[in-house]
Order: C-alpha cells, then structure tokens, then sequence
C-alpha cells in the first residue's frame, strides 16, 4: 500500500516535536507503515527521523518559526485561514497532484483545517488517522477512543438518532516500547504531565500532593502556579526518567479525553496512573490493573495511596502489549485492507 502522510505546519516530525501527540502519532505512524514494507509519502516540514519513501517540504523551517512566533508550538491555532496553514496545503496539493496512484490513501491529521487537500482528490481516500479533535471531515475516520467516537458521532445531533459507521475505526494511541523501560518508582514524588491549563487537572494532583504532604513535580508547558515543582517541558528521555522513578503520574483531564497518551506512557514505565472516570481513560486505565480512576477528592487521596500496592512490571507489561508499535501498526494495516474492499464488494467483500 501507498500512504501519503500530511504533517502539521507549525512542528517538525521530530521527537523534539514531542509535546504535539499528533506530531508523534504522524512520525510514529511513518515508522510502522515502513516497517511494515509500505510507501511512506510524507508532507512536512524540511526535517524527520521518520523512516519514509520520500519527505516533501511543504513549508520552511524560517516560515514555521514566524508561525509559531513566541508562542509554544502546541498553542499554534488550527485555522486554515492562517497564511502558514495556506501555504503548507496549497503545496501539499501541488506535490499530491505528482505522486499520487490509483487506490493511495492520503492520510490527514490536522482535521478540517486540511479539508482542502481532500477536496482536491476526490477519487481518492482520505482517513483522518487519529482523530482525537473535533473538527472531522472525512468518510473514513481513526479514532482514538470508543468514548471520543462516540462524542464526535452525537456531538452535532440527537445522540438516539445517530447510527454508526461501519468503515470507520477504533485504533489507540500508540509508543516505541524501547522508549519507556520500566522504572522502580523510587523516587520520592508524584509526577503530573501535560500543559498547564486548568482542564487539565494539574490543580487536583497539588490539592491531592498538598493535602497527603507528598513531593509533586509537574513537567509541561505553560506556566503553572501553587503547589509542586515546575521544571517546564521535558524532553521523551527526561519524560521516561521522571516517569519511571515516580510513585503515580496523574492524569485527571476534566474534560473528555480522547486518548492521553502519558497515561499509557507512564504505564509502560510501570508506574500507576491516577486519572479522572471518563473519556478514554475508562479504557486504558482499568481501576486496580494500572491504576485508579477517582470522582471525589476522597476517592484521589485513597489513590495516592492505593497505587503504592500494584505490580509495575504487571503495568508495564499490559501498557506494552497493548500500545507496542508492532501491535498497533497490524491493527492498522488491517484498517487499511478493510478500506481497499471498497473499490470491490465492500461491506459484502467476502474471504478469497
């Protein structure tokens, strides 16, 4: 099969690009199709690690930066009315126009603000590869969650009118396994990453750390105040390291969750995650597996606790086995070959 894999405009398909999920699900997902023995087109900016067929430059590292400008590239707006998202896709359409073959899939990431890339190859697929977003577009859709699925597919009508979409798919977020040895959480803290926003529940591991006296670090962007250590955005290699010596990462995001990908993360560490009961955690944080899902201040004290009792090399070998990318590039190879059926029988293609 040939992927044609759009980027972001405002990162590089780099790990220093790391704290962008969708960044990292774009190079991840390069590394897995190739291993696989795909073509791998990728349309980005002038750098990657990423093993593909071909990078296409469809936008300056200079014309990057002066988007971005003083902001952190994770706060860059997707709007496809800025200059730098308007250059980035009338260039990746001019290089599509090139490259394309019959049954290629182009492969988005950046929801509706690259619905003009898709628009102009209607003979083609489009699949949104990992929507944990709002603003979908496509006929054919990855999400990175049942709980998200459901929330974009009623989030626009009556839920009890909504039906479902029988080539559309559920793929989890996903981790080089090597990236996250596992840790013997003995460091004397508790670890929350992610921007420091409110929505993010940073306030609810400093009431929870202040409360029980615990040591809390908080790594992300942002500028965070109160309770805790603030040390800023760490890199994936600092990221694991304070992971794997931490007693619990917590993870209470206030709103739904698509997918969070530090909850997994600090599992393949071994280290217990302490999450909110909703969205996506519901399905990758499984109360007394990998950690506790809490719904009262009460119920996250008890988990600072509790968590001190779980098997790390138990988490960390069920985060490993499910979010591996050898396992996730199959199931997305299966998606794929799902997809082709439809220049056939479809839905009524039957086994050879």
């Amino acid at each position: 099969m040939r992927f044609h894999v759009l980027a972001l405009p405002h990162t590089q398909v780099t790990p220093e690009f790391a704290g962008c999920a969708f960044t990292e699900k774009v190079r991840r997902f390069c590394i897995m199709m190739t291993d696989l023995g795909h073509e791998v087109f990728l349309y980005a900016g002038d750098q990657t690690t990423a093993p593909v067929t071909e990078l296409i430059t469809c936008i300056t590292e200079a014309e990057r930066q002066e988007a971005v400008g003083d902001q952190h590239y994770t706060s860059t707006s997707w709007d496809q009315e800025l200059p730098h998202w308007q250059v980035f896709n009338q260039n990746a359409i001019n290089e599509l126009s090139k490259r394309l073959e019959p049954k290629d899939f182009i492969c988005a990431i950046g929801g509706y603000s690259q619905k003009s890339i898709a628009d102009a190859f209607p003979n083609h697929m489009t699949v949104e590869f990992g929507v944990g977003y709002g603003g979908v577009f496509s006929q054919y859709r990855v999400f990175e969650s049942y709980a998200w699925m459901h929330s974009i597919y009623s989030a626009h009508q009556n839920p009890t009118a909504v039906d479902g979409r029988f080539f559309d798919t559920v793929i989890p977020g996903y981790f080089e396994p090597d990236w996250f040895p596992l840790g013997n959480g003995d460091g004397d803290y508790y670890l929350f990453i992610g921007r420091m926003i409110d929505r993010k529940g940073y306030r609810i591991a400093q009431e929870v750390c202040e409360k029980l006296g615990k040591r809390l670090i908080l790594a992300g962007p942002g500028k965070g105040e109160g309770y805790g250590e603030f040390i800023g955005s760490v890199n994936p290699t600092e990221r694991a390291e304070l992971m794997g010596k931490a007693v619990a990462t917590f993870a209470p995001t206030l709103y739904i969750e698509p997918f969070g990908n530090v909850a997994i993360e600090s599992q393949a560490c071994g280290t217990p995650t302490i999450t909110t009961d909703w969205g996506a955690f519901v399905e990758t944080n499984p109360n007394g597996v990998t950690g506790f899902r809490c719904r009262t201040f009460q119920e996250f004290l008890d988990a600072a606790e509790k968590v001190k009792t779980l098997d790390r090399k138990a988490i960390s070998e069920y985060s490993k086995s499910r979010y591996s990318l050898d396992v996730i590039g199959r199931q997305y190879e299966s998606y794929f070959e799902r997809l082709l059926t439809l220049w056939d029988d479809g839905w009524y293609q039957l086994r050879s």
